[in-house]
């Protein structure tokens, strides 16, 4: 809770407590099992009409896996259209360890995702970033996920961002580590190219880590700030729940 929720707020309430401040999320818990479908409908009843879920994809069913299940696939979409309008992208998050040397797991992949889902995929190795990779998205409309992290080199994730490969853009900030530092440089830049990005697509989703600068919600609300869009204050937030 702390400088976000207010002292008291029941955990069950965090969800439509964070909808009043931002318009999305991006849900971690579905890297690791597919969402029940009351669990799924709950997400749904408890956000105003124009909010978002990313959701990830269950790690068994990524590329990195052995032998991806495609029933299991099919199964967790069908609770991800559960959203509904609300439904946004899909994250397929590969691990440092997934290397450049499995061009072919990652096309046969791309080719068998079902249809009608917007796709991003995260790769953390510098080798895979390049044209022949652009390409390969382009091809399929899956947006490569642009990261502010240790992994990728910050130019040439920035760069990339009048390269979209989708209709849509992901952009994730995870910071460098456990140390916590002063970001403001960074997010005035990332802020430039989240206007390149805008310019080119029709969708921009943004996520922070508390790795990037210690408090996901602050560094959310400074980017809105930097792009022209009116963050929604802590004490704006209390003032509302006070009313309940």
């Amino acid at each position: 809770m702390g400088p976000f929720y207010p002292a008291g707020t029941k955990p069950h309430d965090f969800l439509s407590f964070y909808s009043r401040a931002f318009g999305t999320v991006e849900v971690d818990s579905t890297y690791h099992a597919t969402p029940g479908e009351h669990v799924v409908r709950g997400w749904a009843e408890r956000v105003p009409a124009r909010f978002s879920f990313a959701l990830k994809l269950p790690r068994e069913l990524t590329p990195e896996a052995q032998a991806p299940d495609a029933g299991q696939l099919a199964l967790f979409c069908e609770r991800a259209r559960l959203l509904g309008d609300k439904l946004g992208p899909v994250l397929v998050q590969l691990g440092p360890e997934f290397g450049p040397d499995r061009w072919h797991t990652v096309g046969a992949f791309l080719a068998r995702l079902p249809a009608g889902l917007r796709w991003a995929v995260e790769f953390r190795q510098r080798g895979w970033v390049g044209p022949k990779l652009l390409d390969l998205l382009h091809r399929h409309g899956v947006a490569l996920v642009l990261v502010e992290g240790r992994w990728l080199e910050r130019e040439k994730m920035i760069d990339l961002a009048i390269r979209p490969t989708a209709d849509f853009a992901y952009v994730r900030w995870m910071g460098g580590g456990k140390r916590i530092e002063d970001r403001d440089r960074e997010l005035s830049m990332w802020a430039m190219a989240l206007a390149a990005l805008a310019a080119r697509v029709s969708t921009v989703y943004g996520y922070f880590s508390n790795h990037f600068q210690g408090h996901a919600p602050a560094s959310a609300r400074e980017m809105q700030r930097l792009i022209g869009v009116s963050p929604v204050e802590p004490e704006q937030l209390r003032s509302q729940t006070s009313l309940f």
